[in-house]
């Protein structure tokens, strides 16, 4: 009784406290954006649950589109509509720009060196201009085109070993394969995995794992005066993960410098055009540079994209009459039982609204990269203090029945008669974000994503996996800083 009694006391000390506190915030005309009231230490942390991007969204709708959190010691506001990303991402990018970056980023001093982590500053700036020249121009990417169609080819070749041996393919994990291909060909011209055996299983785990630790709540991010102690292990565990790609990215660069002091190579890659930088310009980018570089192409790449053709193919098999419709546009325009190519996409108009219906209920990441303001920003007016972590809440504007008619179903048709696009330009529908910070990869992601799943359609139809029906195939969400299926889909091609 007596503890319950200091524990009521220190809770009614605590609660004066706050209020005292706020009254000195009103005074200072720092009016935070609403939000849910904070317990003492932990804050809110105890709203978030296993899925962050679902509780937040429920809490928006009570709290409004701007929501001032506090997550243990850190200052969290959250954005839950597409008016208020084109304010931080567009009006305000700027003083919205840098990033929150979770300790688990810091592992090997990734954080310093990445272009996803560093802030807007000379390195970031050069990092990108070099990624933007040399890897995701539209020149590039045209010289490269042949490369993506033999590695669809080969996806393509695996389901019809698969059917000719009536075998279930593991949709998620036949398309990171051919994205971890595709990338380690346009780099170092070949593959790190067979496209015909499962041997990407564990480099797929290593880049899943990294992408669970670095999206899991982790107490050092809440309370960082835990930093020392990582009490979870998840930054010794990341360090490992990073060990492992940085090993393995240094081996294959120690190979190509040997073919090059040879004279038997000609430039041919990224990773030629990288090092032919690095040796004319090594203030720019040395070697430490190119293998973090590396690292943040193959951990953003892979697993997002394959995500992202695993909730298509989920969807459309969960939806028979979508995936005819998309089955017929194919027919008619290309003809049954072809690739597509990449010329192709521009006259396939169902198949892209697929491609963005997925995006926009299923984004790739949720909160996008978290960012962090370096002062205190005024917006839509209120203040958003110095030091606070600032999450875009893509998954809940996505779903916003403010902003789409019925957004639960999907609906490949609402974009028909829409000039909406993924590019950036239009806060209804970004899962690349926006503004300086939009993903580098997103030229790559809108040319691969409709080939790979315009060709599974229109060279195989489809049944799941012990006859379930689609009503009943399971949808959950994986939560990590991407969202994965819970459950992989499993689905039997039948050649057309």
């Amino acid at each position: 009784m007596e503890n319950v009694t200091i524990l009521l006391g220190l809770l009614f000390i605590w609660i004066l406290v706050y209020g005292v506190m706020s009254l000195g915030r009103s005074k200072n005309k720092k009016r935070l954006a609403p939000g849910p009231f904070p317990l003492p230490i932990i804050g809110n942390l105890h709203l978030l649950g296993d899925k962050p991007h679902i509780s937040l969204a429920k809490l928006s709708k009570i709290h409004g589109p701007i929501m001032n959190l506090k997550l243990g010691q850190i200052n969290t506001v959250v954005i839950s509509s597409s008016v208020l990303a084109r304010e931080v991402m567009q009006k305000r990018d700027l003083a919205f720009a840098n990033r929150s970056v979770a300790d688990a980023l810091r592992a090997r001093n990734h954080s310093d060196f990445s272009v996803v982590f560093l802030p807007v500053n000379s390195r970031w700036r050069t990092l990108r201009k070099i990624m933007n020249s040399n890897i995701f121009s539209g020149n590039k990417l045209d010289a490269n085109q042949h490369l993506r169609t033999k590695k669809i080819q080969e996806l393509v070749d695996h389901c019809h070993k698969s059917a000719k041996n009536g075998e279930t393919v593991d949709i998620g994990r036949a398309a990171f394969r051919t994205s971890l291909n595709l990338l380690s060909n346009t780099i170092f011209s070949k593959d790190l995995s067979d496209p015909f055996s499962d041997s990407a299983k564990e480099f797929k785990d290593l880049v899943w794992s990294i992408m669970v630790e670095a999206g899991k709540p982790n107490l050092v991010d809440y309370f960082p005066f835990l930093v020392k102690i990582d009490p979870q292990g998840i930054r010794r565990r990341m360090t490992d993960h990073f060990t492992k790609i940085l090993d393995l990215m240094s081996g294959l660069i120690d190979e190509r410098l040997k073919e090059r002091k040879l004279r038997n190579h000609a430039n041919v890659d990224v990773l030629d055009a990288l090092l032919n930088i690095s040796h004319d310009s090594p203030e720019e980018l040395d070697r430490n540079l190119i293998e973090q570089m590396c690292l943040d192409l193959f951990a953003a790449g892979t697993d997002t994209t394959s995500n992202t053709l695993e909730w298509a193919m989920a969807e459309l098999l969960q939806n028979p009459h979508i995936l005819e419709k998309a089955q017929e546009e194919l027919a008619q325009m290309i003809g049954r039982g072809k690739l597509v190519d990449e010329a192709d996409i521009a006259q396939l108009p169902y198949l892209r609204c697929i491609v963005k219906e997925t995006l926009r209920i299923h984004p790739a990441l949720p909160f996008l990269i978290p960012r962090k303001v370096e002062e205190d920003v005024e917006l839509c007016g209120y203040i958003v203090p110095k030091d606070s972590q600032v999450l875009v809440n893509v998954w809940a504007i996505g779903r916003d029945s403010g902003l789409w008619e019925n957004p639960l179903v999907f609906k490949p048709e609402r974009f028909l008669e829409s000039e909406i696009d993924v590019r950036g330009q239009d806060f209804e529908l970004i899962p690349f974000g926006a503004g300086r910070r939009i993903c580098p990869g997103l030229p790559l992601a809108i040319r691969m994503i409709p080939v790979a799943l315009g060709s599974l359609l229109n060279t195989f139809n489809w049944k799941l996996q012990g006859g379930i029906a689609p009503k009943d195939l399971d949808m959950e969400e994986k939560f990590g800083i991407t969202l994965g299926k819970a459950q992989p889909l499993l689905a039997t091609p039948i050649p057309l």
